[in-house]
C-alpha cells in the first residue's frame, strides 16, 4: 500500500480501518524517510501475511506495535518483519504473541544499530526457519535465546552472521537434532 513511498515522513492512522485486511506484505517497505511509525490503531486479527511489513526502513528509530496481533492464524508469516531497520536502537516486542509463526527468517536482519533485544516471550515451538534471523545486527552484544524451543527448526543458516559485537549468547535450550542446514551459523566476518 505504501511501499516505496520515499518522501513520506509521517502517516496518521487514527481513522484508518484495517479490520478486514488479510495481507500486509511489504506494506511499508522502502519508506526510507519515515522516522516514527504508530500502528497502535491497527486491527491485524485477520492478517495472514506480514512478510516484510516493516522492512527496509533506513531512518526509522521508533515503532509502536502495541496492537499488532501476529497469532490468530497458523500460517502467520513474519519473515523479514524488521529487516534493514538500520537506525532502530531499541525494540519492545514483549506483547508479540507468535506461537503459530513458522518462519522467522531475516526477521531482525540488518538492524545495525539495535543494541538490545528481549525476545524471551517469543514462542518458537512451531518455527521451522530461523535463517539469517539476527544477521548484521552489528551492535547487538547480548542475546538470550534460552527460552527458544527449536525442536522443529531445520534451517539456521547465517542466524548470527556479521553480529560483530555479540559477546554473550545463551543457546542452552537449542535442540539441533532436526537441523538440516547450519552453514555459517556463527561466522562473524569483518571487512
Amino acid at each position: 500500500m505504501f511501499a516505496g513511498c520515499k518522501n513520506i515522513i509521517d502517516i496518521n492512522f487514527n481513522l484508518f480501518n484495517t479490520k478486514y485486511c488479510n495481507n500486509m506484505k511489504n506494506m511499508f517497505s522502502g519508506c526510507v524517510n519515515i522516522e516514527k511509525l504508530d500502528l497502535s490503531s491497527f486491527d491485524t486479527k485477520n492478517v495472514i501475511n506480514m512478510e516484510g511489513m516493516l522492512g527496509n526502513y533506513i531512518n526509522i528509530s521508533d515503532f509502536d506495535l502495541s496492537s499488532i496481533d501476529i497469532d490468530k492464524d497458523p500460517k502467520k508469516y513474519i519473515k523479514e518483519y524488521f529487516k534493514v531497520c538500520e537506525k532502530l536502537t531499541d525494540l519492545n516486542i514483549s506483547s508479540f504473541d507468535n506461537k503459530n509463526v513458522n518462519n522467522m527468517s531475516f526477521m531482525f536482519s540488518g538492524c545495525k544499530e539495535l543494541k538490545y533485544l528481549d525476545i524471551s516471550s517469543f514462542d518458537t515451538e512451531n518455527v521451522n526457519n530461523m535463517s539469517f534471523m539476527f544477521s548484521s545486527c552489528e551492535k547487538l552484544n547480548y542475546l538470550d535465546l534460552s527460552s527458544f524451543d527449536t525442536k522443529n527448526v531445520n534451517n539456521i543458516i547465517g542466524i548470527f552472521y556479521c553480529c560483530y559485537n555479540l559477546n554473550e549468547l545463551n543457546l542452552s535450550s537449542f535442540d539441533t537434532k532436526m537441523l538440516l542446514i547450519c552453514l555459517i551459523c556463527f561466522i562473524i566476518v569483518e571487512i
